[in-house]
């Protein structure tokens, strides 16, 4: 078994605690939220009395990293943290073993592994589960089978619905939600989701209004409004934080994460992929070379950041377009530079005593700008192979621009987003077409990607042409989304984050604040799924009286995920002077095109194809 290394979740404790500052910048105060996820770990970490070893299922080290560093786990006297694996557990000094697991039956069998091989060697310890996010009949039946259900002083479970990723954003990082609803006709994800609603107005208030579009959207809003029914008894007096819920499933705007986002922290997440507020980049461009040295000394590991508004120039660009980073940071090295050259000016010794004090700050905000250059420099040599653009759609050579990838053997990946954009934007493919494509896809990258075609049709997003009306033409002219000319320096409309495109689903949003969904009646019904508004009743004395020019707060929820390009497109929404109303995004999970595709395969692609 390997030893799991500590810095996942140690990675630095203060910048956790910095992390948890930020949160609470925003127009909701999400550190209640990571506080209250907080107090509930403790308080099961108390009811193992004594010394401690937790065992993790791997995947959940990155989100309990956003919750709690290590310094909280061993204030309540955890001393060793394993990776869960075959065989018998590594040795440990301790009274206690506790396994952190997602509620999957495979996991369990590797449990029992672990638990029959202390047995034999006549261990003493207590061990204890702790599932996440809810327990599960299936599991401990599982166990019983493998007969060490038995051993368990404790079987619990960790509500972690919802994750405070920054100060205006959550995720469930719920990984196969979008297949689970659209392939595996499974509704657990949404159960999940109403749960965490649950969760967030026991914290924030209730929701008064609710909208919703797409059928996962109708669904959770029933669970929701059916739970609330069910405590009935235990309104809360807190005064509603939020004003506005919207639900929008993924599969009403199918189009948005196919392109390729083309914001700064989209690109990022397109090209190296981030995973719970961390990139691994290329180590060379951040590596300290000294006058005289080679290469030979150059660091191997790669090199990782953390990425959150807690940073101030990441926070500054992070949602701009692409082609406007490269001024932000010549304007920002100037200021830095000038900060600098302050020094010279410092004559007495309170100037001087002045400026030391300045230099922390200084010296960070240097740091972060050669990461971000580099970062930048990174981007700008390798976007022209990840760009997936939605303008070859509106081209008459997209089919051979898809033939040609083929031909060159591009990846798969890449090649299967190009196809279903074509699909999407023209209700399907003409039979003779799809045949092509899924003839020369098999004899190009392997027959076992039949099985990934086949649900990709299942899910809608690859279809042949059945000869009913497109309605894409008129959805896109009605709501605006394509720009001919989109200001990326100084934008003007949500269509900068894809240089011309604007998500369908942000434009949703936006016109539901302002005008209103009436307003577009006609072309909601164009759309999948049903779309509704329904209210909660308030206890009396709770209803809000808004300031005169006070804004309201939308949470919009994305069923099935959201891109870092939606993302930038509600800020951008939030800071428009006058819109009269600030989001806050919740989603089951962070996605691009890449990961949201390789969610549907069944045999995702080896990380050489």
């Amino acid at each position: 078994m390997m030893r799991l290394r500590r810095s996942h979740l140690i990675c630095c404790a203060a910048s956790k605690e910095k992390m948890a500052a930020h949160l609470s910048y925003g127009r909701v105060n999400l550190n209640i939220l990571r506080e209250a996820a907080r107090k509930e770990l403790r308080e099961f970490l108390d009811k193992c009395a004594g010394s401690k070893a937790i065992v993790w299922d791997e995947y959940l080290t990155g989100p309990f990293g956003l919750i709690a560093q290590y310094s909280l786990l061993k204030e309540h006297e955890v001393e060793k943290m394993f990776t869960l694996k075959n065989g018998r557990l590594p040795p440990a000094d301790v009274k206690n073993i506790i396994f952190f697991v997602r509620p999957r039956l495979e996991l369990m069998d590797i449990i029992a592994d672990n638990i029959t091989s202390e047995d034999r060697h006549h261990s003493s310890r207590d061990f204890h589960i702790l599932f996440v996010p809810r327990r599960s009949m299936l599991c401990e039946q599982r166990l019983k089978e493998q007969g060490v259900l038995a051993s368990f002083i404790n079987i619990d479970e960790y509500i972690l619905d919802l994750i405070p990723y920054d100060g205006d954003l959550l995720s469930m990082e719920y990984e196969s939600a979008f297949r689970e609803c659209y392939l595996e006709n499974d509704q657990t994800s949404l159960y999940h989701t109403a749960k965490g609603l649950m969760t967030l107005q026991a914290l924030y208030g209730t929701i008064p209004q609710i909208y919703g579009k797409g059928e996962c959207a109708r669904l959770v809003a029933n669970m929701m409004l059916r739970m609330k029914r069910e405590f009935a008894g235990s309104q809360n007096q807190i005064l509603p934080v939020f004003d506005t819920l919207l639900l929008l499933d993924r599969n009403v705007d199918l189009l948005t994460p196919l392109a390729t986002q083309l914001t700064y922290e989209g690109l990022i997440d397109e090209i190296y992929g981030i995973s719970n507020g961390y990139v691994k980049l290329p180590p060379e461009k951040f590596a300290q070379k000294k006058q005289g040295e080679g290469s030979k000394d150059l660091p191997t590991e790669p090199k990782k950041l953390q990425l959150n508004s807690a940073e101030e120039l990441y926070a500054e660009i992070r949602d701009k377009n692409f082609n406007a980073v490269g001024a932000a940071l010549s304007k920002k090295a100037k200021i830095i530079s000038a900060a600098f050259e302050e020094r010279h000016n410092a004559k007495t010794v309170g100037e001087i005593k002045q400026f030391v004090s300045q230099l922390p700050h200084m010296q960070a905000a240097r740091s972060s700008l050669a990461n971000h250059t580099s970062i930048a420099e990174l981007i700008k040599d390798i976007t022209s192979a990840y760009i997936i653009q939605c303008f070859p759609i509106k081209s008459h050579y997209v089919n051979t621009y898809i033939e040609d990838c083929i031909a060159q053997k591009d990846p798969l990946i890449k090649i299967l987003r190009l196809v279903c954009m074509q699909s999407v934007c023209n209700n399907g493919l003409k039979h003779k077409v799809m045949d092509y494509y899924k003839r020369e896809i098999l004899q190009t990258y392997g027959y076992e990607h039949i099985l990934t075609l086949n649900n990709l049709e299942k899910a809608g997003l690859l279809k042949p042409q059945t000869g009913s009306r497109n309605n894409y033409p008129t959805i896109r002219k009605t709501l605006k989304l394509w720009m001919e000319d989109a200001n990326e320096q100084n934008p003007n409309d949500i269509s900068y984050v894809y240089s011309g495109y604007s998500p369908l689903s942000i434009r949703l949003t936006q016109i539901l604040a302002r005008p209103g969904w009436r307003s577009i009646e006609e072309v909601l019904k164009m759309l999948p799924g049903p779309h509704f508004e329904e209210r909660q009743q308030l206890p009396s004395g709770l209803h809000k009286k808004r300031q005169q020019g006070e804004n309201r707060t939308t949470l919009v929820f994305f069923l099935g995920g959201v891109t870092y390009a939606e993302i930038a497109a509600l800020r951008f929404l939030s800071q428009v002077e006058d819109s009269g109303m600030e989001y806050v995004i919740a989603t089951t999970k962070l996605i691009n095109g890449t990961t949201w595709i390789k969610s549907l395969m069944d045999r995702p692609e080896s990380p050489t194809q």
